[in-house]
């Protein structure tokens, strides 16, 4: 959750969507997002809307729950007038949602299944850090119906997670992994690349670290380096080095290789999974233009071409929800060529790939062009599909700017 939120519209007090909102909503998944904005300290790469204890402001951590349950009181009564659908994927994610209490996470599951109701085949994940669990906090998520958690492992190398300021030992991941198995949980690991001072020796550990855990999902990200945070001062300052865009080309390659020796085949650019049915259907909903409804201080929200965020600090939004008020801070509803351009953008990063007639006729005119530069698949075109080669893959940004220019 970036910490800069858009400038648009203001958003209606009592959250209400326009009409066309509904419009071929029975076509389309719904799924839950719940923002938990606590973290133990801030890492110095992170743009995510996070607080720490001393950021809170005369808000608690113990009352988060109910400030979400809040939201979701609200929700039902803003989309009652569309059909009725239940959740087909739930994700918690934050900041660290494990430091709420295990049974703080259920509370809000339960409110989703009350309100909406649950998809026989529900995906429903929370982020953790490996220091932020055990055994019985896993086995209590099990029960509540949770059915994968995503675990931040970013590296297996000490120096690298002490740059990034990750407060976890590595050697924790094999035992949260287990314990996670144990409790009957499918388990990702999110691993970030690129780090200043991370070499690629360091990389190929860390590969071979997630490898020899067999999780069923992994997710991998360039670091990218934000404006106003941490890193990006140190950087000014030269006490860390700017992130090598050659060197972090060389990781991906690398990750790629051996995640496919491995048994892993990636769906989207970042991500990989050990068969279809692993991989993370919540954030597929997210790049098919699926709706959501966001909970939680800064969260965003997609329904029928109306996306809005929230408030961003926990203090604001809870003052919003208890006064029954939409703690939404800005919507904008998307037209027809803005809805074109996000499908190329978000679609082509899939394996599965973006339909050709979905172009704009100028992109369409290029894509001889990319076979001929090797960034995408002769053959997919043919069959009517845009899909990136491994350099196209590299180069994704510049792919889609020559679709849609």
């Amino acid at each position: 959750m970036p910490s800069a939120l858009p400038i648009a519209d203001p958003a209606p007090a009592d959250g209400l969507l326009p009409a066309t909102a509904a419009e071929g909503a029975d076509t389309r998944a719904f799924g839950v997002y719940l923002h938990v904005p606590f973290c133990r300290v801030r890492c110095g790469y992170c743009d995510f809307n996070t607080y720490t204890a001393d950021e809170l402001r005369g808000v608690s951590r113990t009352d988060f729950a109910s400030h979400a349950l809040a939201e979701i009181d609200l929700a039902r009564g803003v989309l009652a007038d569309l059909p009725a659908r239940p959740a087909s994927t739930v994700f918690f994610g934050g900041g660290t949602p494990t430091m709420l209490p295990a049974s703080d996470l259920a509370r809000m599951l339960d409110a989703v299944r009350r309100t909406w109701g649950l998809a026989a085949d529900a995906e429903v994940t929370t982020e953790a850090n490996p220091d932020t669990v055990d055994a019985a906090y896993l086995r209590e998520l099990r029960a509540a119906g949770f059915t994968r958690v995503s675990f931040g492992m970013q590296s297996a190398a000490p120096h690298v997670l002490a740059t990034l300021e990750r407060t976890h030992d590595p050697e924790r991941v094999p035992l949260v992994v287990a314990w996670a198995r144990d409790a009957g949980l499918d388990v990702s690991l999110d691993l970030i690349y690129g780090t200043p001072g991370e070499s690629i020796d360091d990389w190929r550990a860390s590969l071979e670290h997630v490898i020899a855990q067999r999780p069923d999902h992994v997710s991998a990200y360039a670091l990218i380096v934000e404006p106003g945070t941490k890193l990006a001062r140190q950087i000014r300052r030269h006490e860390v080095e700017t992130p090598d865009d050659e060197l972090q080309a060389d990781m991906y390659e690398l990750a790629e290789r051996m995640l496919g020796d491995a048994g892993y085949g990636w769906y989207e650019v970042s991500n990989w999974a050990a068969g279809v049915e692993h991989r993370s259907r919540h954030n597929l909903s997210y790049w098919t233009g699926q709706d959501w409804w966001g909970v939680g201080p800064g969260a965003h929200s997609h329904v029928g071409g109306v996306r809005w965020w929230n408030v961003k600090h926990p203090a604001a939004y809870a003052d919003r929800v208890l006064a029954g008020a939409s703690p939404a801070a800005g919507r904008e509803t998307l037209d027809d060529a803005t809805r074109g351009v996000e499908r190329v953008l978000l679609e082509s990063r899939l394996a599965d790939g973006l339909a050709i007639d979905a172009i704009p006729a100028a992109g369409r005119a290029t894509i001889a062009e990319l076979i001929a530069d090797g960034l995408i698949e002769g053959a997919a075109a043919l069959r009517g599909r845009i899909v990136l080669t491994l350099a196209g893959r590299l180069l994704a940004d510049a792919v889609v700017r020559r679709l849609t220019a």
